[in-house]
Parts: C-alpha cells; structure tokens; sequence
C-alpha cells in the first residue's frame, strides 16, 4: 500500500518520529497474530494522525473503526487534557486485545470504546466533534459522512483512510469489486461538497483530508 519506492519508503521512516515502546509491540503482535495486519495505521501514519492531533488539539475525536487499537492511541495524543476519543467497532473479538494496550498506556481514561454498527451508534450521539477519522468499511464511508458532517465543528476536521484503495481508484474496475466504486463515489462527494475543503494525500494507502468551512 506504499506507493514510494520501498528505498525511499524505509528513509521516510528513517526520519520519522519512532513509536513508543507500547504502540511497537502493539504493532508487532498485531501482524503476528491477528487477521488482515494491513488495516493496522502502522508507525508513518500513525505519526502522522498524532501530529495532526496534536496540531488540531481537539476536545472531542471520533473514530469510525477500531481494529487493534493503535490509530486509537495515536490520535489520543493531542487532545486537551479534558478531551475524549470516542471509537466504534462492531468486531467484539478485537476489543480485548485493543484494551490491553490502551490500559497500559496513560490514555486511557481518555478512550471510550462503543461496540455495534457505527451507522447506528452515530445518530445518538449529542456531541461536536473536532476531529473524525474513518477507517472502517469502505461501502459506507459516504454514510458516516452524511452522518458526521453535522457534528462537526466549523473549522473542524475528517480524515478518510484507504482512499487510494491499493491504486484501484485509477484500474479498471471489475464487475465482482463493490468497494471500489463505493471508494470512488465518496472521494467524488466530497470534491463535489461545497461545505468543505479537503485535500488527499498520498500518506500509505491515500488519506483525504477534509476541513468543514
């Protein structure tokens, strides 16, 4: 999902920031012992969404999609110290294994994780969020847009992960694939979406990054 040369991949991440001690085994084991390690943001983007979080400094995060726990952790970094990080996942498999590194970790008290389907969860919640990333299934990532964009404060911001999709955004779409069109679809919304300014980049697997006017 790198789409540098992997020489200059390995010198990016040379001279990027290193993981903690805790988010490099949290890292490790989740490439050595859970299901499609690929969706885990991994050290350069982890890096990324805690300097964004740190420059955004927001109150209230919500993220659309757990996995194992660590963009959890990374965007927990910058909030203020009365922030929260609220998180949904409907994989209650993965939550143990989640909590065990976040309770090792001095954030923890600042993660609240919600289990179910984020399209249901998100409607109840009373909340202004600063900052959003989503980064679960991608057939619905238009969704947890339209879901989202009210909750947000002006100037605020939404980050969507694997925009790129593996470079399929630009291949010819096969008859079998339904999530590339669904990515597709959403990254065309929000350029067509005259309520925000947004920008992708090529960070990983492609993040679109979106501020609200």
């Amino acid at each position: 999902m790198d789409f540098l040369p992997p020489d200059l991949t390995a010198y990016a991440e040379a001279h990027t920031s290193p993981e903690s001690d805790l988010l490099r085994g949290l890292n490790r084991n989740t490439r050595a012992h859970i299901m499609a390690p690929r969706m885990l943001s991994g050290h350069m983007q982890g890096r990324f969404l805690s300097m964004l979080s740190w420059m955004v400094r927001p109150r209230r995060i919500l993220e659309i999609g757990t996995y194992t726990g660590y963009s959890a952790l990374c965007l927990a970094e910058g909030l203020t110290d009365d922030g929260l990080l609220i998180t949904i996942d409907q994989n209650e498999e993965l939550e143990g294994f989640a909590r065990s590194y976040w309770n090792q970790s001095p954030l923890k008290t600042k993660i609240d994780f919600r289990l179910g389907l984020a399209a249901d969860i998100i409607p109840t919640f009373d909340e202004t969020f600063d900052l959003v990333f989503i980064d679960a299934d991608k057939r619905n990532n238009s969704l947890y847009f339209d879901l989202i964009i009210d909750k947000i404060r002006p100037g605020g911001f939404i980050l969507a992960d694997n925009v790129l999709w593996s470079g399929k955004v630009i291949e010819h779409v096969k008859p079998s694939d339904h999530d590339t069109p669904a990515v597709l679809a959403f990254n065309q919304k929000v350029q067509d979406d005259p309520r925000v300014e947004n920008v992708l980049l090529p960070v990983r697997d492609g993040i679109m990054m979106i501020r609200k006017r």
